[in-house]
C-alpha cells in the first residue's frame, strides 16, 4: 500500500510508515504522476480531486483534513469506486472563536450589535448561536436544509450582523453557491457586518462589493487568487487567509480522525488510536501556538491587505492559535 500525505498537515508524521509505503508533499506535487501508484491521499483544501488528477490512478481512498469537500470532485469518486473521507466539526470551535473575534473588532470599532444571523446551524453555526446567546446578542437563524428559522429575506433585515457558515454546493434544491447574493444583500439591514468564514463562494463577492455592504472575509472566490478591489475597498474590515479554523485542537482533531480513516482502509484495528498518536506527535513537536491575543484577527488582516498577493505563503507560515 503506498499512502501520500500534504507534508503541511501537522501530527501525522512517522504514523503509518510500519503499515504502507508513505510520501509527504507540497500540495503543488500531488500531480497525476505523482499519485497514479498511490492508494490513498491525505490532503487539504489546496489539492484539487478531480478526474485530471486521479483518471489511471489506484487511489481508492481519500481522507481530507478539512470540514467541506467541495476541493474534490465527489460525483466522479463515487463513479470510479474512490471513498472520501472528510473531518466534519473538527475546527468548529476555532471557527466560533474567528466569529467572536470578529464580532469584537466591530464593536471596537463603534458598532452596535444587538441582533446576530446565523446562517447554517451545523457544527461550526451551532457553536456560534451559543456563542452569540452568550454574549448578551439576540440570534436569529436560518438553516433551510433543516426546517430551521426564518427565511433568509426575513433574517437579513433583521441583522446588524450576518455570519454564513454552510458548505459550498452548487446544485440541488438548497444550493449555498452566491447563497448571499445581490437580492440578499439588498434586504439587508442598513449598516449589517456580513462575515464569511465557511467557503468561498458562498458569498458573492462582486455583488457584496457593488451593494457598499461591511464584510469580514476568511474565505475567498478563486483563491488563493483575491480580487484587488474586493480586498482594498473601504467595505471590508477585516480579511484572513482562511486560518478561521487554524488552531492547535481543530488541526488535532482533524489528524485523529483522519489517522483512523485510513488505518480502517489499511485494514488495522487502530481502535481509535487516533487521539493517542497525535498526542504524542503533539509532545514530540513541541507544538508552540501562535498569536492568539485580543486583536489577532486585526493584525492578520493587515498583513493580508498589505499584501494579498502572499495569501498562500502568508497561509503556510501562520502559527495555529
Amino acid at each position: 500500500m503506498k499512502v501520500l500525505i500534504d507534508k503541511y498537515i501537522p501530527f501525522i508524521k512517522g504514523v503509518f510508515e510500519q503499515y504502507a509505503d508513505v510520501e509527504y508533499l507540497c500540495d503543488d506535487e500531488f500531480t497525476a504522476a505523482r499519485v497514479k501508484g498511490a492508494d490513498a491521499l491525505i490532503i487539504r483544501t489546496t489539492v484539487r480531486c478531480g478526474e485530471s488528477l486521479l483518471a489511471g490512478s489506484s487511489v481508492r481512498f481519500i481522507a481530507t483534513a478539512t470540514i467541506g469537500t467541495d476541493h474534490i470532485d465527489t460525483e466522479y469518486c463515487n463513479s470510479h469506486d474512490i471513498s472520501v473521507f472528510s473531518c466534519p466539526g473538527c475546527n468548529a470551535q476555532a471557527v466560533c472563536d474567528y466569529v467572536e473575534e470578529a464580532l469584537r473588532e466591530w464593536e471596537d470599532a463603534g458598532h452596535k450589535i444587538r441582533t446576530v444571523g446565523v446562517v447554517g446551524v451545523g457544527n461550526v453555526g451551532s457553536l456560534v448561536v451559543k456563542m452569540a446567546e452568550g454574549c448578551g446578542y439576540k440570534v436569529v437563524v436560518n438553516d433551510a436544509p433543516k426546517g430551521m428559522g426564518v427565511p433568509l429575506s426575513e433574517l437579513v433585515g433583521q441583522c446588524d450582523v450576518i455570519t454564513v457558515h454552510t458548505p459550498l454546493t452548487r446544485e440541488g434544491e438548497y444550493a449555498t453557491n452566491h447563497l448571499i447574493d445581490e437580492g440578499i444583500l439588498g434586504r439587508c439591514k442598513s449598516g449589517a457586518l456580513i462575515i464569511n468564514a465557511a467557503r468561498g463562494g458562498v458569498v458573492d463577492e462582486k455583488a457584496l462589493l457593488r451593494s457598499g455592504r461591511s464584510y469580514v472575509i476568511d474565505c475567498w472566490e478563486g483563491e488563493p487568487r483575491i480580487e484587488n478591489d474586493v480586498i482594498g475597498s473601504e467595505g471590508c474590515f477585516l480579511a484572513s487567509y482562511h486560518i478561521a479554523g487554524y488552531s492547535v485542537d481543530g488541526k488535532k482533531r482533524a489528524s485523529e480522525m483522519c489517522i483512523d480513516a485510513i488505518m480502517s482502509f489499511l485494514g488495522v484495528n487502530s481502535c481509535g488510536s487516533g487521539k493517542k498518536l497525535v498526542s504524542l506527535q503533539a509532545e514530540l513537536c513541541g507544538v508552540e501556538s501562535g498569536d492568539s491575543a485580543r486583536g489577532w484577527l486585526r493584525r492578520v488582516s493587515e498583513r493580508l491587505k498589505r499584501c494579498p498577493e502572499r495569501f498562500m505563503e502568508l497561509r503556510k507560515q501562520y502559527k495555529f492559535r
